[in-house]
């Protein structure tokens, strides 16, 4: 087992993929892109217009799932860390996808891409046909 790097306290990742069945949950497998700030702010700044260019793209093109910046452990300020959570057939495209995001390929920012596997939770829409006027709840 050390040589795949599980212990006695873990689980294998195909095993779990195969609990969600057995348990009626939904076993939605998307990647999550832990960003952050490699040399401070001011490179993050220099690549922002690119990268929420390629975030845009990822949206357009049903990619990007959710992403967003994190705050710092008090919620009281921002040093550059972010996620983006995103659909891909693999973690080898995942992370090739982190790749290509212009704040890594510049070096402003460092990441790791992690399988999620998403099992229970929520989500609200209100759409006003008329407005046109969008809230997620």
């Amino acid at each position: 087992m050390s040589d795949a790097g599980l212990t006695s306290d873990n689980v294998p990742w195909k095993t779990m993929l195969e609990r969600v069945k057995i348990n009626g949950l939904l076993g939605m497998e998307l990647y999550v892109v832990f960003t952050s700030a490699t040399d401070g702010m001011e490179p993050i700044r220099a690549n922002i217009k690119e990268h929420l260019a390629y975030q845009r793209m990822l949206e357009d093109t049903g990619v990007m799932f959710a992403a967003g910046p994190m705050a710092e452990d008090n919620g009281e300020s921002w040093s550059g860390d972010g996620m983006v959570v995103i659909r891909a057939d693999s973690l080898e495209q995942a992370k090739a996808i982190a790749a290509a995001d212009p704040m890594h390929i510049s070096g402003a920012r460092e990441y790791r891409v992690r399988p999620w596997l998403v099992n229970e939770g929520t989500i609200s829409v209100k759409v006003g046909f008329a407005s046109g006027k969008r809230e997620v709840l």
